[in-house]
């Protein structure tokens, strides 16, 4: 019934796509890669490997979670509806609204970060080249827009194939990996087990070594962050809530396999940090592939892997953010929502979104033109945002397991575990939350700042500030239209229901 409700409200229906999106781990694994810079700085190698051990067994428990509440409550709105369905009456509506800001946010952010990451990958690749290539701030920002402009290209006149490509994507992904692996295994150099493995530094120069490798820690973390994005892809889906736990656990499965893979490789093979860190390519794993082969082309090639591989990613990030403000939208919890949540006729794809990902995506491109640290705290915003999703909606869950309330139906239950894993998920979220908005390293000036933290606040108060002027008396939260309650409601009442109940609320 209450999918009935919402397509009678919002009668849109998107094309249906396969039971499960391997999209999902066509990024993640490369992440590792790409961060080498944080996991070096704080916590070496030692650090990397156990925080990549710590990670994998958290993420046991908070995609556990993540499944079960996707198999309750199957929709693209994901985090922002379960928040409305399962917290405290007196608080769902804020609550429910504040975490579809932070989601909007979040998955645009990672449009930008993957495409930014991409573009300065090339630039690496061409200093690498010509050492004498002086990059600069414009050249970057053409690249990110580049990235951007291809993923909107193909979410608006390829999306109908996309489901067709998916498998020799994960195909790519997989046989790409160990394309560059296994050079470094046979070739490079290698560490000790005991310098691998167990050695773990402070480059950052904090008071303890316990406080670098939490920091590190987020360079693992990244590399598993992100798997919710079949969830806002849930409409689209046949059987979504039997299948949404599998797209789930299988993308962070496979994922953390190919992840121990490549940590291991990196862990035995990176045997000279301090060069790695004062590469002139920006990336201390452009420069391990150069040292390793002592071959431009072959680096290049190694590269071209991760970069083909990042561009599908921001496909894929392109399709779940524009899902979520779509579903955002549908209930009124953005400026102009009306004109996002359309749908033209014999489209099928929310166009009006994805030109919105667009924009933003070029809008904060371009702030790079001023200031690369401006751009660096909109794209670190991303992980705060989105663990920052993850608790609010755990939380809620394990709130109203706490109440004695009735669980929704589910093809997915933790059962009687439900509330213990729900809470070990929680206590390894809330501490990686604080330190997300850390600096890689003291001491700080306004260049070195983590400025997410401040990027955190301003947007969670903006958006505070517009639900009390504007989007109190307007938002519908999701558990007003799509309640199990109201079943057995003559459709043609259910907008003067959500009308009346809002303005009780």
């Amino acid at each position: 019934m209450a999918e009935k409700i919402a397509h009678t409200i919002h009668p849109v229906k998107l094309d249906d796509t396969p039971e499960w999106n391997t999209a999902d781990v066509s990024e993640d694994v490369i992440v590792a890669d790409n961060n080498l810079l944080f996991a070096l700085t704080d916590g070496g190698t030692g650090g990397l490997f156990w925080g990549f051990t710590v990670t994998i067994f958290a993420c046991v428990f908070i995609y556990l979670s993540m499944a079960e509440m996707a198999s309750m409550s199957p929709t693209a709105g994901g985090q922002y509806h379960w928040v409305s369905e399962f917290s405290p009456r007196w608080c769902q509506k804020y609550l429910s609204y504040i975490t579809g800001w932070l989601l909007a946010i979040g998955w645009q952010g990672a449009i930008v970060g993957l495409s930014f990451v991409a573009g300065t990958i090339v630039q690496g690749l061409i200093t690498l080249n010509n050492p004498s290539y002086e990059p600069q701030p414009w050249h970057g920002t053409l690249l990110v827009i580049a990235a951007v402009a291809i993923a909107i290209g193909v979410n608006v006149f390829l999306s109908k194939i996309l489901p067709l490509a998916e498998i020799p994507i994960l195909i790519l992904h997989v046989v790409g990996l160990f394309a560059i692996i296994i050079p470094l295994l046979v070739m490079a150099p290698k560490n000790d087990a005991r310098t691998a493995l167990l050695e773990v530094t402070n480059g950052g120069g904090w008071s303890t070594t316990g406080t670098s490798f939490m920091i590190g820690l987020l360079t693992a973390l990244s590399s598993m962050m992100g798997f919710d994005c079949a969830v806002h892809m849930s409409e689209e889906v046949k059987n979504a809530s039997r299948t949404l736990p599998r797209a789930i656990l299988m993308g962070a499965s496979i994922n953390a396999v190919l992840g121990y893979i490549c940590v291991f490789t990196l862990c035995f093979t990176m045997t000279d940090i301090p060069k790695l860190l004062d590469s002139s390519t920006g990336f201390p794993f452009l420069q391990l592939f150069y040292d390793v082969t002592g071959s431009n082309a072959a680096t290049g090639v190694m590269a071209a892997i991760i970069i083909i591989t990042l561009i599908m990613a921001v496909v894929s990030e392109v399709a779940t953010a524009s899902r979520q403000i779509w579903a955002f939208s549908r209930d009124d919890g953005l400026p102009f929502s009306r004109y996002l949540r359309r749908v033209r006729h014999g489209w099928n794809i929310p166009l009006n979104a994805l030109w919105v990902s667009f924009g933003f995506g070029v809008i904060i491109a371009l702030i790079n033109l001023g200031s690369s640290v401006a751009l660096n705290a909109i794209v670190s915003l991303t992980i705060s945002a989105l663990i920052s999703s993850y608790i609010v909606s755990i939380g809620c869950l394990v709130s109203k397991r706490l109440r004695g309330e009735a669980m929704p139906p589910s093809r997915f239950s933790l059962g009687k575990h439900g509330l213990a894993i729900n809470v070990i998920a929680l206590l390894f979220l809330c501490p990686i939350f604080i330190f997300c908005f850390f600096p890689i390293a003291t001491p700080v000036d306004k260049e070195t700042m983590n400025w997410a933290s401040t990027m955190f606040g301003g947007i969670t108060i903006f958006a505070t500030i517009w639900y009390v002027l504007v989007a109190k008396a307007i938002y519908r939260p999701p558990v007003l239209i799509q309640n199990r309650e109201l079943q057995g409601v003559d459709e043609k009442d259910i907008h003067s229901n959500v009308q009346e109940v809002g303005e009780k609320m």
